[in-house]
């Protein structure tokens, strides 16, 4: 979110309000972009009612809206203690050291998926309706089609519940699918921090990436840069699509975020939400 809100900032056709969690995290973001107290919106999304009269002025004449709030599992230490003490053992059967499948993660109260992936996005979606906005980009995340994909374990109970990251993103992509506003939809591989635009982006749909390729990740500057481009490059066409980086021979470069994805939707690509999987999570 911050890369996106940067971005925004340092491009002469926006002028974007970024919405924060808390107090703290809205001083920090003042200090390090050096925007404006104007440029930033200080809302729990869990907690956003969209029919709310004191919304930020600036709101009011939105073209367009930018989704990048996601839960955020927290690693249970204990377990990472039992890991590092399991490592000689790993080591000595010629396996890996650490078993990241065996680390147990949970999420803070009141922000687990349901609430932030789910019902704080469907609030940011009647928010954007109820102010007009004629574009939404939301950043979902690849493996949504999977509902057995490893990161929707992270954060489970005992008894099941909780969790299931992937399965409450997909249901807030169909939310917006199907709510009549223009969007595009973006499914990033696993996010790394290291520079953007060294490395091509691929583009598919219905993580065909994922069934294909077993390097799939993604610089969070190349994801910042593709939410910018889907507002200037996109005229009217609502996408969803997954995104990874891949290699270039050596010598060349590759192409401009824009045109990269200009070039693939002039393909018309279709994500698939006609038929509605069979999650065993039900609303």
């Amino acid at each position: 979110g911050k890369l996106v809100f940067s971005s925004l900032l340092q491009h002469s056709k926006f002028y974007p309000t970024g919405l924060v969690r808390s107090e703290k995290s809205a001083k920090k973001l003042i200090k390090d972009l050096e925007c404006g107290l104007e440029n930033i919106w200080v809302c729990d999304v869990t907690k956003l009612d969209p029919n709310d009269d004191c919304l930020p002025n600036g709101l009011n004449d939105s073209d367009s809206m930018i989704i990048c709030t996601s839960a955020m599992p927290k690693m249970r230490k204990r377990s990472l203690a039992k890991a590092f003490l399991k490592m000689p053992v790993n080591i000595l059967k010629g396996e890996k050291p650490i078993d990241s499948r065996q680390l147990e993660f949970y999420y803070a109260p009141g922000q687990h998926p349901e609430k932030v992936d789910y019902e704080g996005q469907i609030a940011q979606i009647d928010l954007a309706k109820k102010l007009g906005v004629g574009h939404v980009v939301l950043i979902s995340s690849m493996g949504v089609t999977n509902p057995d994909d490893f990161l929707n374990t992270l954060g489970k109970d005992k008894n099941g519940e909780g969790g299931d990251i992937l399965i409450w993103k997909r249901k807030a992509e169909k939310y917006l699918v199907d709510s009549g506003l223009q969007y595009t939809i973006i499914h990033p591989g696993g996010l790394k921090d290291v520079p953007g635009g060294e490395m091509e982006l691929k583009f598919d749909v219905d993580d065909n990436i994922m069934r294909t390729q077993t390097k799939r990740s993604i610089s969070r500057c190349d994801v910042a840069r593709l939410c910018v481009a889907a507002l200037t490059v996109i005229n009217g066409q609502s996408s969803s699509f997954d995104c990874c980086n891949e290699e270039i021979p050596e010598g060349e470069t590759p192409r401009p975020t824009e045109i990269a994805l200009k070039e693939f939707l002039d393909t018309s690509p279709a994500y698939d939400y006609a038929e509605p999987l069979d999650f065993s999570v039900n609303i």
